[in-house]
């Protein structure tokens, strides 16, 4: 079941009986990877391909390391959520079956729309429409694929 509303209401995932998220744990891989990254990279240019005396530090300094090892952390922990919540929504969703309805563009002006598919198979039809009209909706639609 997937809800449309053209306001953000924080009391309908609780609603629809949502589960927890998968994306904090998203977020702290891609900032773990990010610091190892940005750390290993910095290594490997000062130590390894380039070793470079400079000032007469060692070329594994690691303090010098910190600020671009922390801006790396941020930047991939970013990435990673913004990429991990489109690909948790589904998004982007260029078409699906009820874009078809023709009081669907409502849900981005006044409306709030309840979509509920049948992949399930113990989905009843006529159950579901018999439920959901007892709610006293405006309208009740099937919307074939």
């Amino acid at each position: 079941m997937d809800a449309y509303s053209p306001y953000p209401i924080e009391e309908l995932h609780d609603a629809m009986g949502g589960h927890h998220s998968r994306l904090p744990l998203i977020v702290l891989i891609g900032g773990i990877v990010g610091c190892l990254g940005g750390y290993a990279l910095q290594y490997w240019a000062s130590a390894i391909a380039y070793p470079i005396n400079v000032g007469g530090r060692p070329f594994h300094s690691w303090p010098a390391f910190i600020p671009v090892t922390f801006e790396c952390t941020i930047l991939a922990a970013a990435l990673s959520a913004v990429f991990g919540m489109l690909a948790l929504n589904g998004l982007p969703m260029p078409y699906h079956p009820v874009f078809n309805v023709p009081r669907f563009a409502l849900a981005s002006r006044n409306r709030l729309f309840l979509c509920i598919e049948a992949k399930d198979r113990q989905f009843d039809l006529e159950a579901t429409r018999r439920f959901l009209e007892t709610l006293e909706p405006r309208e009740v639609s099937t919307v074939a694929e």
